[in-house]
């Protein structure tokens, strides 16, 4: 019986570690904290330690894709082009997370558009508005977002092309 639980047991720990980890609210508040601090740093212009100050609000609480965005746009500050495509891939991994999760979540949708846009994937940027809008066509936040230009303003875009890697 023993040499049957063991396997079993090992498969089980093996899983469990197959979940993303449980982020907790004093680390949410803690990353919250850090990117005011990071937020500051770039008010006065200090890409570097806003960088690792950005960089420890994501390691704390990496589903959330805009801390991911931020740390990308301060890298493209600091001419680390490879950084910056680093974390956009992941701000782009959090706001698919956020659609999967909710799939009514505009906002969600617009944010992954807008990183494919940054990342040179507009027509896949496209593809993510146009289905969305057709689950969802009372939407007024994706109707808007149509209506006003859309993925080919943000491709026009200048402000868009500067934080681009």
């Amino acid at each position: 019986m023993k040499a049957r639980l063991a396997p079993v047991l090992a498969a089980a720990l093996a899983l469990a570690g197959c979940r993303p980890r449980e982020i907790t609210s004093l680390q949410r508040k803690e990353a919250a904290s850090v990117a005011s601090e990071a937020e500051f740093a770039v008010n006065l212009s200090e890409w570097k330690r806003a960088e690792g100050l950005y960089a420890q609000a994501a390691g704390l609480c990496p589903d959330t894709g805009d801390l991911w965005m931020n740390l990308g746009i301060v890298r493209m500050r600091l001419d680390d082009h490879p950084g910056a495509r680093s974390a956009y891939k992941s701000a782009l991994s959090a706001f698919e997370a956020d659609c999967s999760r909710d799939p009514a979540n505009s906002r969600a949708v617009l944010r992954r558009a807008y990183v494919l846009v940054i990342l040179g994937r507009a027509d896949e940027a496209r593809s993510t508005v146009d289905r969305a809008r057709a689950r969802f066509p009372d939407d007024r936040r994706l109707r808007g977002f149509v209506g006003s230009e859309g993925v080919d303003g943000l491709v026009a875009d200048p402000a868009v092309k500067s934080i681009s890697p």
